[in-house]
């Protein structure tokens, strides 16, 4: 299978070419160029699939109702925008020569362009105001508010509070009470669980990324230390404004019944409870994966997957959705957990016990033993 392109070599595709580097990342499963022989047929006239396609070498041929004929050639100023992108289509398309297109998604590519028009709207009005665009840039390069509208963006810039420290400050500590959460706005920070020797380092913060927020979604302390490691400042959001500005659009819930629609299409459950919890009775095939560890261990999901994160009452899946909507996951929360459940319904989803699932690199899943 042929490497994926860098967007580098398609900054020249309109409307490709405002998306953000973010963005470019989460197509970039996508990105990857399709052979066509001469004479195939890349699609007919009427057809719908919602499929946007770039001609990347060759040349086509268009063939309109009325007959009337189009080549084109890659390369052209015609090339560099979609093949008759209207839907049912107007045209057939052949190859006229062995031709390489490229075909993404359209629902996708039309939620990366809303999104990213939207938000240029208010960067452009913001800088239009004197505020420092380039960290917000940054912060919104976050996947994290690729689900959060442009107005409570706003709002929530008129909330935060700047806090400068220098190297070697906490900005929150393990055990703590949680009454708002952070952005971290420059320098580079440290999140360790555990104290002294058994202490282990769960990640490193890059700038624009949010933190804290554990403790305010499932209502418990603190469960992990915070540490600058150089000078730097971070913003901070008070929890009445994280909940109402951030929780609600980028906590995605689902009942069982949608699960299962959402099963039946190829996701996976992830389970993130403890592992005395998960083994007691877990999921059909649930993933474990543990909120605690959950820093750790979202390398090895698979990004082409969708998850469905449950846990007793909800509050651990909804700290589970959060970060991975963080880290590009397609993610869901079991709305109310398994407690809110029925009890045949319960038993019913937690028909497993003993030893199950676990991701391993490149999204493969075993059984653990």
């Amino acid at each position: 299978m042929s490497e994926p392109l860098h967007p580098e070599q398609l900054r020249s595709l309109t409307p490709l070419n405002v998306l953000s580097d973010q963005q470019w990342r989460e197509l970039r499963s996508q990105l990857v160029p399709q052979p066509l022989l001469a004479g195939q047929l890349l699609f007919r006239q009427g057809d719908q699939a919602r499929m946007t396609y770039y001609l990347l070498a060759g040349e086509l041929q268009l063939q309109g109702a009325d007959g009337q004929v189009q080549r084109l050639r890659a390369g052209s100023e015609a090339s560099c925008h979609p093949l008759s992108p209207s839907l049912p289509r107007l045209h057939e398309a052949r190859a006229l020569s062995d031709v390489s297109v490229l075909a993404i998604d359209s629902a996708t590519l039309d939620r990366l362009l809303t999104w990213r028009l939207a938000y240029q709207d208010l960067l452009l009005a913001l800088q239009q105001s004197g505020a420092d665009v380039e960290w917000l840039e940054r912060l919104l390069d976050n996947p994290l508010f690729a689900k959060v509208p442009p107005a409570n963006v706003q709002n929530m810039l008129g909330r935060l509070q700047r806090v400068q420290l220098q190297a070697g400050s906490r900005v929150l500590e393990e055990g703590a009470a949680g009454d708002c959460c952070f952005f971290l706005e420059s320098g580079r920070a440290e999140v360790i669980r555990g104290a002294g020797g058994d202490s282990q380092v769960l990640a490193e913060l890059e700038v624009g990324a949010c933190f804290g927020e554990e403790a305010l979604l499932a209502d418990r302390p603190r469960n992990a230390t915070v540490t600058m490691l150089e000078d730097g400042s971070v913003l901070r959001l008070d929890r009445q404004e994280f909940f109402a500005l951030l929780k609600a659009p980028v906590v995605a819930e689902v009942s069982l019944g949608e699960a299962a629609r959402l099963l039946a299409q190829g996701a996976q459950w992830l389970d993130v409870r403890l592992l005395e919890e998960y083994q007691q009775a877990h999921a059909p095939q649930a993933l474990h994966m543990p909120l605690q560890l959950l820093r750790l261990k979202a390398r090895l999901l698979d990004k082409a997957r969708t998850y469905l994160c449950y846990c007793d009452s909800g509050k651990r899946s909804a700290s589970a959705v959060f970060l991975l909507a963080q880290l590009g996951y397609s993610v869901y929360a079991l709305r109310n957990g398994l407690d809110g459940l029925p009890a045949v319904q319960r038993d019913a989803l937690l028909c497993e016990s003993g030893a199950g699932y676990l991701a391993r690199s490149g999204g493969r899943i075993e059984r653990s033993r």
